[in-house]
């Protein structure tokens, strides 16, 4: 009986479970969203928050310790220079859970969004060029000007190559 355990096995063992979810919390991280089943995002979801709330902290204990569960140093500095900073005034609820409304064929498992709250400041520099004004009239004027297509010119035959004569012995 599973009095007290909590967490879902996943039909894994202890190592491969843990993978499983370090391999989720890797992938949120980076993409900012996946899809998984309901209950993979559940336990992927508890991960994901502790990370978040470490690099929130910025300690270099903090970072040795997240190193210590992603072993990535591309994405433990990621997290603590981008992502963490995202979620500096939020306390808690980093992630959210969307349901789909089709499940997945095959095994019928329940498919979900798994993603985080705060998206990406997206940083659109919009360079305005000095842009004419042209009417429309201009723009049929500009074409009517334009020289008429040339031609295609009947193909000629070329020559055929001569043979070469065979050589003879002079005696």
């Amino acid at each position: 009986m599973r009095h007290g355990l909590s967490g879902n096995k996943f039909g894994r063992n202890q190592t491969l479970r843990a993978a499983t979810v370090r391999d989720l919390s890797k992938a949120v991280l980076t993409h900012d969203r996946i899809t998984t089943t309901r209950a993979k995002a559940q336990e992927a979801r508890k991960l994901v928050d502790k990370l978040i709330t470490m690099g929130k902290k910025g300690t270099l204990a903090a970072k040795r310790q997240v190193f210590s569960i992603l072993c990535d140093h591309t994405l433990v500095s990621m997290l603590f220079n981008t992502i963490a900073p995202r979620f500096a005034s939020r306390h808690g609820g980093y992630t959210r859970i969307i349901k789909f409304a089709l499940n997945r064929g095959g095994d019928n498992a329940q498919m979900v969004l798994l993603e985080l709250t705060e998206k990406t400041p997206v940083t659109t520099e919009s360079k305005v060029v000095d842009a004419e004004v042209v009417d429309a009239k201009a723009v049929k004027e500009t074409k009517a000007k334009k020289a008429p297509a040339k031609k295609a010119e009947p193909k000629t035959k070329k020559a055929p190559a001569k043979k070469a004569e065979p050589k003879t012995k002079k005696a």
